[in-house]
């Protein structure tokens, strides 16, 4: 398993349980291989969240919306 990092902003802006949910999307992307940068759009839809996962090389895209009480809208790298 691979280090993870993460931004003091990111710790405290974030809710947990989404950090959690972003890792998994990191980790179990279906790709040959995966980019050294990941960006995560997060934008609140009513009472969803919603994540728009992609990477440059090789091209991909992901987007997902799930049920949460605590949405938030912002980009993560």
């Amino acid at each position: 398993m691979e280090k993870q990092y993460m931004t003091r902003g990111v710790a405290a802006e974030v809710p947990v349980w989404l950090q959690n949910l972003l890792w998994y999307l990191r980790e179990s992307m279906q790709v040959e291989q995966r980019d050294y940068l990941q960006v995560f759009r997060l934008t609140r839809s009513g009472e969803l969240q919603c994540i728009e996962h992609a990477q440059e090389q090789p091209d991909y895209k992901q987007v997902i919306c799930v049920p949460a009480a605590d949405a938030i809208d912002a980009k993560v790298y």
